[in-house]
């Protein structure tokens, strides 16, 4: 048996989960919105009380995969409608930088121009320091995709650590090139 799929994800008082099994459609709606998403036809997904139960029909591989996966994704929506999530970003270098206009993300990373970024449905940007950026959404496979998309326009390089990386990231430095003699 799954570990993360036999457990129960209890439902917050302000949170509201909806099933419909002939479509194979979880809805969560909290006070940030609501999610939807679908969920594989071999798995089950139930309310009972104030608990979803997320259950497999086989002991297959790919229906263990599933189990575990639907649990996660249900649990994420749950959390993401309540709290919302917000991966963090910051950017290293000499005249690198960040700017919010309007609802558009201004990068200045050392290229030629400016990289405009526009905000994607339910994602917002939030600029502090001119350095420091914050992804927030309700959904975490967005926020985590919309920030990726942030660091891979100048990821971080090993020899100065110049580029766009997330907060908690370590990057592995490397030592240059030592001299002839």
């Amino acid at each position: 048996m799954s570990r993360i799929g036999r457990m129960p994800i209890a439902i917050p008082a302000n949170v509201t989960v909806t099933i419909d099994e002939a479509a194979h459609v979880v809805s969560v709606k909290g006070p940030k919105g609501t999610l939807t998403e679908n969920y594989h036809s071999l798995i089950t997904v139930k309310v009972e009380g104030n608990e979803v139960i997320v259950e497999r029909h086989a002991e297959d591989n790919l229906n263990k995969a599933l189990h575990g996966t639907t649990r996660a994704n249900v649990a994420n929506m749950i959390e993401g409608v309540l709290n919302g999530f917000t991966k963090k970003l910051e950017i290293v270098g000499v005249g690198y930088k960040a700017a919010k206009q309007g609802k558009t993300l201004v990068l200045n990373l050392g290229h030629s121009h400016p990289i405009k970024i526009d905000e994607a449905d339910g994602i917002t940007y939030t600029v502090t320091d001119s350095i420091k950026i914050d992804v927030s959404g309700i959904d975490k496979q967005k926020v985590g995709a919309a920030a990726a998309f942030i660091r891979s326009k100048r990821p971080p390089e090993p020899y100065h650590g110049k580029g766009v990386k997330y907060v908690d990231e370590v990057i592995r430095r490397k030592v240059g090139k030592a001299s002839g003699k």
